[in-house]
């Protein structure tokens, strides 16, 4: 089991698993927040949690479309 744990002050402090469920980003280009599955995310066995960064679909959708019309 994976967990995040923070402190809140003095003796006081939350553990919350981590599961397929409650884990969430925010997209770097609209500020979006969506869930993300960490496992699918790092199922190619390259990257780490903090330099990877996440599109939302829409943007993700804008980027492949601009990327279309480049190589047109």
């Amino acid at each position: 089991m994976f967990y995040i744990k923070t402190r809140l002050g003095g003796e006081t402090e939350i553990t919350t698993e981590i599961t397929d469920e409650n884990v969430f980003t925010r997209c770097p280009q609209c500020g979006s927040e969506f869930a993300v599955d960490l496992a699918e995310v790092f199922s190619d066995g390259d990257g780490d949690l903090y330099g990877t960064s996440i599109f939302c679909d829409a943007c993700s959708r804008k980027m492949r479309a601009g990327r279309s019309e480049e190589d047109a």
